[in-house]
Order: C-alpha cells, then structure tokens, then sequence
C-alpha cells in the first residue's frame, strides 16, 4: 500500500545554479485515455515560463512524447527537450546521436503496427501509439488487458535488434537502445545554457528513474512525483498540482545557493 512506503521528505526550494528537467505526462498534467487529449493549464505554463527565464534558459522537457507534440503542448514556449526518452535531442547534438533506420527495422516496425492493431481488436481500450522511430501500448482504458500487452511486447522485442522495452503506468514502449532519460540529461548538461549547473530532475514513472540516477549521480538531485517503492528520488511531490504549486513558488524570487 502507498501509506506503507517510506515517506520521501518535499524537495527544497531551487537556487540560480540549478538546470531543472522535468518530465510530462503524470509531472506537469495529468494523465488522459489518450495522450493527444492532454492539456496544460495556463498557469502551469506561465510558471515554467517565469522559471526558465530566472535559471537563464537552464529549464528542459524530458520526456517519452515526440519534439512535435511538446512544442504544441508548450506553445508559444519552445524549451530546451529531449523527445522519445532522449532519441530526438533539440539542438544541433541531435544529428550526432540519431539512428537511421535501416530496412530491417522499418519492415519489423510495419509489422509490428500491424500486429499491434490486431492486438487492439481483441482487445478493446488498448491503445497503440505511432511514435516514428518507435510504438507505445496503452491499456489505461482496459486494465484487465495489461498482461496480454506486455506478454505481446516480450514477444515482439524478440524479433529485433537495437530495440528495448520501457514499461511505464498502464504502457509499454518499445524504444531504441541507447535511448533513455538519463543519458537525455547528460547530453542536456552540455548543451550552454546548462553546462556547469547542479541538475535537479522531476518525474513519475518508471522511464523517469534513468533521469533520477543521472542527476544524483551529477551533484545533483531527484524528485518522484506520487509513491514508489525502490525509488532512486531523493525528494518527493504527491501529484501534478503539488508540483504546480513547487514550480509557481520557485518561479520568481531568487534563492541562496543550496550546500
């Protein structure tokens, strides 16, 4: 039960040497049936914007959602980011890092949308995701389905090399090796705006525990939004709105440098 996990205790205030990178869904909003059906309330945006501007542009989206879908959820902002758990990088880096898809993997990819469909058939509620390079199953809608999904995800990722599977909250995604939150923030750090300063990483799920590990393991720190046991965070929000109201709190005045 979520009262019996260790209490994490609330993350303090961020001071001017911090690079803040936050995750999306389940952090910022909250979940829906189906992720184009998310929003971002007003307010929420007008804090993360007040908040880049006062860390000097050190502020980034780490997250499983493609640069397009974030930039339209973030609009007019366009943040520093890191799409499909770090595979797409805003920034001229991206080029260095990305991975051409070769005939094998757009055959298997085809396929496997196919398969995948077919699996959403049988199983009514199940969402399948087209995330170009990748695929995302959803079962939020029909939770009964979850070991039908994941038993059709550990069969697929078999047929293929180069390719992993993130579990998350009611999903599972089949990403590129080599592509997770955690080398996101490294890469991020040395990007200008951010190089030098003490990362602080905010996240929910599963995926978001690479970002936890790279900025402890930086100097920095981690914050879980909602309960977890075995969590790598150092500090935790309970939800959404308390990192509405962590964020609004942190987005103006200056605070003393955290030793």
């Amino acid at each position: 039960m979520a009262d019996a996990l260790p209490s994490l205790p609330s993350p303090p205030p961020l001071d001017d040497a911090c690079a803040l990178f936050l995750d999306v869904d389940g952090t910022l909003i909250e979940f829906a049936e189906r992720p184009e059906d998310v929003r971002l309330l007003p307010q929420v945006h007008a804090s993360i914007a007040r908040l880049s501007e006062r860390l000097g542009g050190a502020l980034a989206l780490v997250s499983g959602r493609p640069l397009a879908q974030l930039d339209e959820l973030f609009a007019p902002l366009k943040l520093p980011a890191a799409g499909l758990h770090g595979h797409q990088m805003r920034g001229e880096q991206a080029a260095r890092h990305a991975m051409p898809a070769s005939q094998d993997t757009t055959t298997w990819l085809h396929g496997l949308h196919q398969r995948a469909a077919h699996l959403a058939q049988a199983h009514p509620g199940v969402l399948v995701e087209d995330k170009g390079i990748g695929m995302a199953l959803h079962w939020r809608a029909q939770p009964q389905a979850g070991a039908a999904v994941l038993a059709f995800a550990q069969d697929e990722i078999g047929r293929i090399h180069g390719y992993r599977l993130q579990p998350g909250d009611h999903v599972v995604e089949f990403v590129p090796e080599g592509s997770d939150k955690g080398t996101a923030v490294e890469r991020l750090l040395q990007q200008p705006a951010f190089r030098g300063r003490r990362p602080v990483f905010v996240g929910d799920d599963l995926t978001d525990e690479f970002g936890f590990a790279a900025a402890n393991r930086l100097g920095g720190w981690s914050v879980l939004v909602g309960t977890r046991p075995g969590t790598q965070a150092r500090y935790a929000l309970a939800d959404p709105r308390a990192v509405h109201a962590w964020l609004h709190a942190n987005a103006d005045a200056a605070r003393p440098l955290i030793r």
